[in-house]
């Protein structure tokens, strides 16, 4: 069966392809294929590639035809199409085999079909052949513009780079056929960034065309356009932008923009003091603008300055202090330089900026300055009272000059006058005090507020006024056998007195103990000496004890000799010839006077205690014997109480002044007993002349208050209310002065008086029958 395919190829040209079909007995016949078409041979089928362009506008387009060598014409054939795509794609015309595609076909969704072919007999209704399979290939057309995948570019470049320097490679992509003509073939142009960029037309590569710098333009946009077909008439083109940023280099040195800066500074700023700032301006950015300041002209080595690499400025600092006296300006000048610097940008910085800066000096009112930090002074020892010591000097440092009064502080010692003249007020002993550190304090006088103070050293130099002496007490025992020339004691000597050498002493023997002496002495000539016997035998009955006196002279100037008494004890000593017996026996005697002292000592503290507590006893038992009424509870009872009222002036117990309203002169009474005393007061109380009748309703209200009071205090006590008046004829009731005692007394009497002196009554009856 032979079957022929319309081929349409890319210029639209339809081509028709014979296509045999032959069983295992026909005959195949050979057919001429055009160039680029494949041909096979399969089961009787010859089944072909059919291209198909894309981008078809049309509702139908035919594509090929299928043709079976057994079809003679008479439509007795029905051609079927199978696989993907067809029937919604791809159709076939039945009777006549033409293909047609009903769909917009797209090459770069789908660039490939395959399909099944399928001959029927329509009488019969078999296959006339068995299936075939064919491919529909969809041919490409430039219908896709250049895209730009990696949207968006940015770039960073340091400034002033040279021509040529690589930027950044942009790269677009055509998804049309690359091997279809020059569809996908690219070509980059530049729209935007000339002339400081370029862009190679093949490659996408962007370098740079001319130096430029950041200070001016910091970022730059560029235009890149991409064409297909190598941009021949009718190339599809696409665009991007690409963000160039210039990074910064050093290319810019700092630079002062004020050439003069005024400061000023007070004469008592301390070192270190922060007098003003200055600025200079750097174009560059980040660490390239950060600068050092420096004094580059100060002849005075005064000033100093840092820099804050926070804010980049320059601290102008005191390095030393001014003297507004001495020097009022100042002129320094000073440069910044930046702190990195590379060496490729040297060419830049070759010439630091100055400025100059004049700093004025404030005057202020200064304290008095001494002429020295410190001062030292000698004075010999023992030199009399105002002796002359040595001068302290101060001086106002402004220019008004006031005159300085001076003073010492907390000294007994020394005194200084207006002048600064230093004098002693008292002897000076070295071997009591050999420094003296003082305060000297000098304050102006037109300002009294304006004080200095400063350190004055005293040394007290040594005169040689102390004898050389024992240098500590010596117990000296000589045995009553001891021989001639034995060594008994070795003596030393010490003294207060500074020497500028070292101290020798000599020792001798008094010119009566060289005669007469029983003992010698030889100096070792080493600030000791040894005492010797000078006889044989002693006897301590006769002779216990020897004093000999020795000469002790020290080698200062002059020579000072002191005379000391050697006390030596004459021992019994044992077989051996030994004093520890003797220095035992000493030991216990006084340590035996010791113990008796010491028990003397605490017998006297004993005597003076037992007399305390004795004295102490006795109070207590005659407090006992005057009071035993306080041994019983009478809670409103009246007792008698050993203190006198206050007569005329106790004015708080009642207002005297009515009461003296009419005075009544009585003559004063000698004193008789107690109970004749206290009937003719009670008497007296109620007839007392023309005023009676004030002084009866007083007590009666007194007595009133009593009785119906039980809380009125105190309760060991009697409270009286007498008035007495001018020559009152009442005497004292106090005890002290009774001359009777109460066991002679009698108060009977009292149970006279009425119903208000019951109680009373009781009350001393009961007392005196106890003490009966």
């Amino acid at each position: 069966m032979n079957c022929y395919l319309l081929v349409p190829f890319m210029l639209g040209i339809p081509l028709l392809w014979p296509c045999l079909g032959a069983t295992e007995n026909s005959q195949t016949k050979k057919v001429q294929q055009p160039v680029g078409s494949h041909l096979r041979v399969k089961r009787g089928w010859v089944w072909n590639q059919f291209f198909v362009p894309e981008e078809m506008n049309t509702t139908s387009h035919h594509v090929g035809r299928l043709r079976s060598d057994l079809d003679n014409g008479n439509n007795s054939f029905q051609y079927k199409l199978l696989g993907a795509g067809a029937g919604s794609t791809f159709i076939i015309d039945e009777r006549t085999g033409d293909i047609y595609a009903i769909q917009k076909l797209d090459r770069e969704e789908r660039s490939l079909y395959t399909l099944r072919a399928q001959v029927i007999d329509i009488t019969t209704g078999r296959a006339v052949e068995p299936e075939s399979e064919f491919v529909i290939k969809v041919s490409d057309i430039n219908d896709n513009e250049p895209k730009f995948l990696d949207e968006p570019y940015e770039a960073i470049v340091p400034e002033m780079s040279p021509e040529g320097t690589l930027v950044i490679q942009v790269t677009a992509s055509d998804a049309d056929d690359p091997s279809s003509g020059n569809n996908a073939r690219l070509l980059y142009s530049l729209l935007q960034g000339q002339p400081y960029f370029s862009v190679e037309p093949t490659t996408g590569v962007i370098r740079i065309s001319s130096k430029m710098d950041r200070e001016l333009q910091d970022e730059y946009w560029v235009i890149i356009q991409a064409k297909d077909m190598i941009g021949q008439p009718g190339a599809l083109s696409g665009t991007t932008s690409v963000l160039i940023k210039l990074s910064d280099v050093n290319d810019n040195k700092p630079i002062f923009k004020e050439s003069l800066y005024r400061l000023t500074v007070s004469e008592a700023a301390p070192t270190g003091t922060s007098i003003g700032t200055i600025m200079a301006y750097d174009n560059d950015i980040g660490e390239n603008a950060e600068m050092d300041y420096s004094i580059e002209e100060d002849d005075s080595q005064t000033f100093d300055i840092i820099t804050n690499h926070e804010t980049q400025e320059g601290i102008v600092i005191l390095k030393k202090k001014v003297n507004f006296e001495h020097q009022n300006h100042y002129g320094i000048r000073a440069k910044v330089k930046n702190h990195h610097v590379d060496e490729k940008l040297m060419k830049y910085h070759t010439e630091a900026s100055t400025t100059f800066i004049k700093i004025q000096v404030e005057d202020v009112d200064e304290p008095p300055l001494f002429l020295l930090p410190y001062y030292i002074f000698e004075i010999f020892e023992e030199t009399p009272q105002g002796s002359f010591v040595g001068v302290v000097s101060a001086t106002d440092p402004d220019n008004r000059k006031s005159p300085i009064r001076y003073s010492i502080t907390r000294s007994k010692v020394f005194n200084i006058d207006d002048n600064g003249t230093i004098t002693t007020t008292n002897s000076l002993d070295r071997e009591i005090s050999a420094w003296y550190n003082l305060s000297i304090i000098a304050t102006e006088k037109y300002n009294i507020e304006q004080i200095s103070s400063i350190p004055v050293y005293v040394q007290v130099l040594n005169i040689n006024d102390h004898a050389p002496e024992f240098s500590q007490y010596y117990e000296t025992y000589v045995c009553e056998n001891a021989g001639s020339g034995q060594v008994i004691q070795t003596i030393s000597a010490v003294d207060r007195d500074e020497s500028i050498e070292e101290h020798h002493f000599y020792f001798n023997l008094s010119v009566e103990d060289t005669n007469y002496s029983s003992f010698t002495i030889i100096d070792n000539q080493d600030n000791t000496a040894v005492i010797l016997t000078n006889r044989t035998g002693f006897n301590l009955q006769e002779e216990p004890v020897f004093y000999i006196s020795i000469l002790i002279a020290d080698n200062g100037i002059p020579s000072l000799t002191s005379t000391n008494t050697l006390t030596i004890h004459v021992c019994d000593c044992d077989d051996s010839g030994s004093t520890q017996e003797c220095q035992y026996q000493e030991l216990m005697l006084s340590m035996g006077f010791k113990t008796e002292v010491i028990i003397a000592i605490l017998i006297c503290i004993m005597v003076i205690f037992g007399f305390i507590f004795l004295t102490l006893g006795l109070k207590q038992r005659r407090k006992q014997i005057l009071f035993p009424e306080k041994s019983e509870d009478f809670r409103e009872n009246i007792f008698r109480y050993d203190d006198e009222g206050g007569g005329e002036e106790d004015t708080e117990a009642f207002d005297i002044a009515e009461l003296r309203s009419s005075t009544i002169m009585r003559e004063r009474k000698t004193r008789k007993t107690t109970s004749a005393e206290i009937r003719s007061l009670y008497r007296q109380s109620l007839q007392v002349g023309p005023d009676s009748a004030i002084f009866r309703k007083f007590i009666l209200e007194k007595l009133e208050e009593a009785n119906t009071d039980p809380c009125a205090p105190p309760f060991d006590s009697l409270q009286t209310y007498a008035f007495e008046g001018t020559g009152s004829l009442a005497g004292s009731l106090s005890s002290l002065e009774s001359a009777v005692s109460d066991q002679d007394e009698s108060y009977d009497y009292l149970n006279e008086l009425g119903p208000r002196f019951k109680r009373l009554a009781c009350m001393f009856g009961s007392a005196v029958q106890s003490n009966n």
